[in-house]
């Protein structure tokens, strides 16, 4: 098994918790980095710190070289037709906020914005805002009973003709899937703009953004065992060079003077001041990293792991899943009868267990649920057999304790 051979890589997952082995399942939140990232934004900062781009001297010219070869991994990677579709960014947040911002000139009053029901609060806020600045108007894509998006009321509601469709490609806290393909080819058919938050897909799936045909795609590095502070928009070139910049002053114009100024050709004209350079190389080590795993059986990995997961919390008894398909992501959202979610997480923070707990940034979810928040479990590539069954006995324990 490929799993069981990549944990000596993560140095974090090497300590342990008041005598408990740490058992880190919050991947979904954020990923442990590999030594080799850890090692390449070292190597920056101690033999190439310079600003790139602007500079004649050996160091900058190694920076900017350094960093420029991560948006052609990236080009790479998720399959863009140019590399100046990659735009840098500090985040999946950021990513979506500077499509948003940018789409306000080609807005206007009434038109309709559909946002996945499901959707993290970085996919819902920026476009609630959009729409107070234009008088457009938000609607958000029911789910069936069973927690994914309804197909059918999307199709109703495409009808509307939207200006913007917003989808998840896996939900950061149940962990399903979307069918992104089916749902960007409809949206286009009704004339929509599409993004596709891709924060918890890029990490465990193949990603091809032509394939998926959307119009913006964005992700954080943070979440694909790359460092925190650096993300990815990418944009098909007709539709990216069209949004007003979020961002300006340095590096982002052509030419500047009292009178007007210029703004410079993509990627440069979205990428405004001194980009992250020491997370960008990071990144591109952590790319090097996925790409050098054979995927699709760490998929099938991922997927079994998954799967006995959510089979053994089913077996405690009193457990209550939430959207816990077989084809989902990388988490499970659970909550231990009607205990509160908290109590749960610091029981198992005492015996070594990582989860999280709360709302996942996802509270009109919750509302649609029922529910103040949940537990989610989350694994990665350095999860193995072991950190489960550590956690199911430890959540034995907390149900004995609280029931």
């Amino acid at each position: 098994m490929v799993l069981s051979t990549l944990r000596s890589q993560f140095p974090t997952l090497e300590q342990s918790n008041d005598g408990y082995p740490l058992c880190y399942l919050d991947t979904a939140a954020t990923s442990q980095k590999p030594q080799s990232v850890i090692d390449a934004m070292a190597h920056y900062y101690r033999f190439d710190n310079a600003n790139v781009h602007r500079a004649a001297h050996q160091l900058s010219a190694r920076a900017t070289s350094q960093y420029e070869a991560v948006r052609d991994k990236l080009k790479q990677f998720i399959n863009a037709e140019r590399r100046q579709e990659i735009i840098f960014s500090h985040g999946t947040t950021e990513s979506i906020n500077i499509v948003a911002n940018g789409l306000t000139e080609q807005l206007s009053k009434g038109q309709l914005i559909l946002i996945d029901s499901a959707a993290h609060h970085a996919n819902i806020v920026p476009w609630q805002q959009l729409a107070k600045r234009t008088g457009a108007q938000v609607k958000p894509i029911p789910l069936t009973a069973d927690q994914r998006l309804d197909l059918n009321a999307y199709k109703v509601l495409l009808q509307q003709q939207p200006a913007i469709v917003a989808l998840s490609h896996v939900s950061n806290a149940l962990g399903t899937l979307n069918p992104v393909h089916e749902l960007v080819s409809l949206a286009k058919q009704a004339g929509a703009i599409t993004l596709v938050d891709g924060a918890q897909a890029i990490a465990h799936m193949n990603v091809d953004v032509q394939a998926i045909d959307c119009d913006f795609y964005v992700f954080s590095g943070h979440k694909m065992y790359g460092p925190t502070g650096v993300g990815v928009l990418y944009g098909r070139y007709d539709v990216l060079d069209k949004l007003t910049p979020l961002m300006t002053g340095g590096e982002m114009i052509k030419s500047v003077s009292f009178e007007q100024t210029e703004f410079n050709i993509l990627p440069n004209r979205l990428e405004a001041g001194t980009p992250p350079i020491a997370e960008v190389i990071g990144l591109g080590a952590a790319i090097d990293f996925i790409e050098s795993l054979p995927r699709d059986q760490v998929h099938a990995e991922e997927q079994a792991l998954l799967n006995y997961l959510q089979d053994e919390l089913r077996k405690l008894g009193d457990i209550v899943l939430y959207a816990a398909h077989s084809d989902n992501i990388a988490a499970v959202a659970f909550n231990l009868a009607d205990e509160h979610h908290q109590d749960v997480g610091i029981l198992l923070d005492q015996q070594g267990i990582a989860v999280r707990c709360g709302h996942h940034c996802a509270m009109p979810l919750m509302q649609t649920l029922g529910l103040k928040g949940c537990c989610r479990a989350s694994i990665g590539v350095y999860t193995n057999k072991a950190d489960i069954d550590n956690f199911i006995n430890a959540m034995k324990s907390v149900k004995e304790l609280l029931l």
